[in-house]
This record gives structure tokens, sequence and C-alpha cells, in this order.
């Protein structure tokens, strides 16, 4: 079992990447800290990330987790040309680089003629929406979550499955100052569980996803937001 991990190297990442290799699965990770070099905001870089792990591989990936993504504050008082800058570029980094990595992982499962698994982990923002600085954060991960939709209805006689996780604010170097930007108390206040996730929580999830769910579940989003947002 060979897996590709987007966004490994800290955060969420980091913990999907100790739950899936603590299964005995190979997982090739990508991020700017370890694992194969790859920046996203450079259109070349997706299909470049898609080669070198096939080669590291030995031609074989057989799980797909797009994971990678950056939450960048874009404020409507900007110049223009900078704010449309800025929404290119999160789009480009948290949807059309897994875009480009779900068309590639679909492509070489249906050349082997046989299935696979894709998990995006999308955020609750693709239900609920974002801060007023974060449209296109919003947009991007509800892309997300019909992208995986569409993927799981198109391809499930095909054995290809795919998942999507809607975490809502979780432990990370990210999170933790974002709460503080925003309030801290007041703002876990919205969460009737009392507190933000761990990423070892979405990482269990992500593990599941990977390996063991049930093909019916295919086109399943699961949320892990301490009930914050449901639906």
């Amino acid at each position: 079992m060979t897996i590709l991990l987007t966004g490994s190297s800290r955060g969420i990442g980091a913990a999907i990447h100790g739950a899936l290799a603590g299964t005995g699965a190979a997982v090739i990770g990508h991020g700017t800290r370890s694992g194969i070099a790859a920046d996203f905001a450079d259109p070349a870089a997706p299909r470049a990330l898609w080669d070198a792990a096939l080669d590291q591989a030995g031609g074989t990936i057989d799980v797909l987790v797009n994971n990678a993504g950056v939450f960048e504050a874009n404020a409507l008082s900007r110049a223009h040309d900078d704010w449309v800058a800025d929404w290119e570029r999160t789009l480009r980094i948290n949807l059309t680089a897994a875009a480009e990595l779900c068309r590639l992982a679909v492509r070489h499962w249906q050349e082997r003629g046989t299935g696979g698994r894709i998990v995006n982990v999308a955020s609750r923002a693709a239900y609920r929406g974002d801060s007023p600085a974060h449209w296109h954060y919003a947009a991007a991960k509800a892309g997300m979550v019909a992208m995986t939709k569409t993927i799981a209805r198109g391809y499930a006689s095909e054995g290809i499955l795919a998942f999507a996780i809607c975490p809502g604010f979780t432990m990370t170097g990210m999170a933790e100052d974002y709460l503080a930007s925003r309030g801290g108390d007041r703002l876990l206040a919205d969460i009737p569980l009392g507190r933000v996730a761990s990423p070892d929580e979405v990482a269990s999830v992500a593990r599941y996803c990977a390996l063991d769910a049930p093909a019916s579940m295919t086109g399943a989003v699961i949320d892990v937001n301490g009930a914050s947002y449901v639906r």
C-alpha cells in the first residue's frame, strides 16, 4: 500500500503522516520541510510532484490524500488587483492543485485497471463560510467538497472511492494564531464541545477513510468540528 500525502510537514499533515505510517503503509510525503518539495503556487508543481512520487513508489500509488493548503487573509479593502491575485493564489493552492492530483490519480487507476482512494481535507468553511477576509478559502474548500462528490459518483463503478473531511478549528500553529486574533474564548464559546480538535483526531478520520472505510461510504463528507456546525 503506497500513499501520497500532500502538506505532510506540519500540523494536520504531520499527524496524518504518523497515523498512516503507523499502519505499515508506505507514505510519500510532500511539503516545504520534508518529503518531496513542491510549491503549489507554481502551476507546474502538481504534475511534477505526482511524477516524482510515482517514480519513488515504483510506479504504483494506491491512495491520494490532499491535505496541503494555505489560510491567508485577503481583506476586501485591499487594492483590487492585489485582492484578485491573492484569490487566485489560494484557489490554485487549495483547490486547483488538488484537482490536478485527483485527475492524475484517477487516470493512473484507470490505466492500471485497479481501484484507488482519494481523501480530501476540506473545512467546515465549505458549508458555514468563513470571515469576510477569507472568501477565497471558503470557496476553495466548498469546491473541494463538490469535487469529491463528483469523483465518487463518477468512478465508483471502477473501484475509485473518494471521501472528504471537514475539520473546524484544529490546534495547529496556524489555528492558535487565528484563535488569538479572533478573541479566543469568545470564539471557543461557539464550539459546543468547548475546545478545538487536535491534529490526531483529524488524522484518525483520514486514516480510516484512506484504509478502512467501506466502499459504500464513497462520497461521504465527515465533519470534525466539535458540533460547531452541524448539517
